[in-house]
């Protein structure tokens, strides 16, 4: 199995790192800085060498050229974002294998965030590194896609298995999941886990990784078929897309 550390970086991010213990290999996933992952790696005895993007944004790349001038490590992204990923090498899209030693993830095109997105899901870890396309509780915002792309990109996910752990990139549960009360809240399943978010909060533990089973019965962008949400948003038996279209367009004006 693989080992992953979650490594806290800005004020939000998180940066991770995934040790193939049989092959000695050990990937970063979206570095947005360097020092934390070389201090990761100098306490563990590893040696860095994958960069594995999930797309361009600079909290996600940031660390990429140095981390190669300091190990020689291989920079992994999506294909298509080649342009904006500093230092690409492996070029990777929809259904491309990535074999990491005895790990194999496959990668899914999901675009919307961005236009170039990709995730890396290792099935046989249950471990879904996706980005900032799906968050505990919430999802990306559609800075370079359409509602319809976005929602097929989440679609796809959410089919993955319940026990896959959902490695997403940043700490937003909280807020995520106060919002997901205010177009939901008769969802008891989401007031439970918001009560265990909270605590979790309070005691300073972090709320990442979740499963795809709690964000299929919890995240609203996942929840387009939902009869409340649909209620609360006034798009009763709309197609689930627009549905998704209209929770995101709540969320992005949500205080």
């Amino acid at each position: 199995m693989l080992v992953i550390e979650q490594l806290p970086v800005l004020s939000d991010n998180y940066v991770y790192l995934v040790h193939e213990p049989d092959a000695g290999l050990t990937a970063v996933v979206d570095p947005a800085v360097t020092e934390p992952v070389l201090a990761a790696l100098e306490r563990h005895g590893w040696r860095l060498t994958h960069i594995l993007n999930t797309h361009h944004h600079h909290d996600h790349v940031g660390g990429n050229l140095e981390l190669k001038a300091a190990t020689g490590c291989t920079i992994v992204g999506p294909r298509a974002d080649r342009e904006r990923i500093p230092g690409i090498e492996v070029e990777l899209g929809d259904g491309d294998l990535f074999r990491f030693g005895s790990s194999t993830a496959l990668v899914y095109d999901v675009p919307g965030h961005t236009r170039g997105h990709i995730a890396y899901h290792f099935a046989g870890d249950h471990a879904l590194f996706c980005g900032d396309t799906l968050f505990a509780l919430g999802c990306g915002r559609m800075f370079e896609g359409t509602p319809p792309q976005m929602w097929r990109s989440l679609e796809r996910l959410r089919e993955l298995p319940d026990d896959t752990l959902v490695y997403c990139a940043h700490e937003y549960t909280q807020s995520n999941g106060r919002f997901a009360l205010s177009v939901e809240p008769g969802n008891t399943a989401l007031q439970a886990r918001m009560r265990e978010v909270d605590a979790r909060r309070r005691d300073g533990l972090p709320t990442v990784p979740s499963t795809i089973g709690e964000e299929r019965a919890t995240n609203p962008f996942l929840r387009p078929d939902s009869a409340e949400l649909q209620q609360s948003l006034d798009v009763v038996s709309q197609p689930l897309h627009e549905i998704f279209g209209a929770t995101r367009a709540r969320k992005d004006t949500f205080r």
